[in-house]
């Protein structure tokens, strides 16, 4: 078969619609220059029992604008006679299917934090109300070239929900096309990444109490005490006696020198005993070598006595170290990859952050192949356990500590939350 051939007089017909412009039965009909309505302003009517109303109307730029004259406060009977479509999302501990939920319908089907929300405010308002699971499994973010809301968001947008009962975070970008209520839970953005294994002890893990510099330190102290030790010894008379109980006869003329016992090996021998905790055959005799002797001993009992403490203290306490700390250690480094919900308003963040760090990391992750964009939060935490430390995923941090506290236990959240937020009520 021959290929297709572009009709060559597409373009022509193309060119000629988008400069039309006349007025149709919905108003002013013309095109944008890729071929979208554009300066248009539709009506909005609301069906009754007793016939149709206007609502207000829908443009480009202010979306949906309510007519004036609102039904009367005391006029419910557009909530009282339907039911209301709450739209909300399968994610735990918000939303969640019960084990038998095959064998039940309606909303009996669901159990969850946002499921005995939305039960609360029907019973305090009064209406009836039906649970619907959003189509395509997101929270709702507007495309940046066609500037359709899809996710929840969109469903309250295009009219196919009433209300959304999920943990939906407030943003500016968001509050321009729907309204929210005051926040029922306070988060941020947090880092999780998959608990790092413990260490397993080496043949120097008892030097792990203490820095390798105050190890240095106590070397350096040892032998400088020992020299010192040596030294007045030698100076100080007292320190050079004969010994007493030796056999032979001693010529008056021509007596032997008296020995010194703190000769350089024995001054470190009695530094090293009293260190260690133990007794040494040798002591001094003179007042300068015993304050030195009494200083070495009353530093060694600190530091034997602070070694003891933190001693105790490691092995009771479980120490993992983790390779991230914060965003800056994830901004500066390649070897762990990190990314986020797709179509949430944590990409949102990254996207529209002014800050350095996040801009950064923005750049990182729209260029990342693979994507590091996951396509639901489970499908994130997933990716963070199987990655073995080489993925962290970016979510909020009332559900990273959430997931950090149930089986099996293998991640967990490092830092602090990158922002402050809220979810509320759509």
């Amino acid at each position: 078969a021959n290929p297709a051939v572009p009709w060559s007089q597409g373009i022509d017909i193309e060119r000629a619609l988008k400069m039309v412009q006349v007025q149709g039965m919905t108003g002013n009909i013309q095109f944008d220059t890729y071929g979208r309505r554009t300066n248009y302003t539709i009506d909005v009517y609301e069906m009754k029992a007793a016939g149709s109303r206007k609502a207000g109307y829908w443009n480009e730029y202010e979306r949906y604008v309510p007519a004036l004259d609102q039904l009367p406060s005391n006029d419910t009977s557009s909530v009282e006679n339907r039911t209301i479509v709450v739209t909300t999302i399968l994610e735990s501990p918000y939303v969640m299917y019960k084990k038998n939920h095959e064998q039940l319908e309606g909303n009996e089907r669901y159990e969850g934090y946002c499921v005995d929300l939305a039960s609360e405010i029907a019973k305090h308002v009064g209406i009836k109300y039906k649970l619907s699971i959003v189509g395509d499994g997101k929270y709702g973010a507007r495309d940046p070239e066609t500037k359709i809301w899809n996710g929840m968001v969109g469903e309250l947008v295009y009219g196919r929900a009433d209300i959304a009962v999920a943990p939906l975070t407030i943003t500016l970008v968001r509050e321009e096309v729907i309204d929210f209520s005051k926040p029922f839970m306070s988060l941020g953005i947090s880092i999780m990444i998959k608990k790092p294994q413990k260490s397993k002890p080496g043949v120097f893990s008892f030097l792990d109490p203490l820095a390798y510099e105050i190890w240095m330190c106590i070397v350096f102290a040892y032998i400088g005490v020992s020299v010192v030790l040596f030294l007045v010894s030698r100076f100080s008379p007292y320190e050079w006696h004969l010994e007493d109980n030796t056999e032979e006869p001693r010529d008056p003329q021509n007596p032997p020198d008296p020995p010194n016992e703190f000769g350089i090996f024995n001054s470190l021998w009695f530094s090293l005993g009293a260190f260690m905790q133990q007794g040494c055959d040798t002591s001094p005799r003179s007042l300068s070598g015993r304050i030195v002797g009494g200083v070495w001993w009353f530093f060694t009992l600190i530091i034997i006595s602070s070694y003891t403490a933190y001693l105790a203290a490691f092995l009771t306490v479980e120490r993992m170290v983790s390779p991230i700390e914060s965003a800056e250690d994830l901004a500066k480094q390649t070897e762990i990859a990190y990314g986020t919900l797709d179509s949430g308003s944590t990409k949102e963040f990254f996207r529209r952050s002014k800050i350095a760090v996040y801009e950064k990391m923005w750049s990182y992750m729209k260029s990342a192949e693979p994507s590091v964009f996951t396509k639901t939060t489970a499908d994130g935490v997933a990716r963070v356990r199987k990655s073995k430390g080489k993925f962290a995923f970016l979510l909020e941090s009332t559900m990273n500590e959430y997931i950090e506290q149930r089986k099996p236990c293998d991640t967990m959240k490092v830092g602090g939350n990158l922002d402050s937020k809220g979810y509320g009520v759509a």
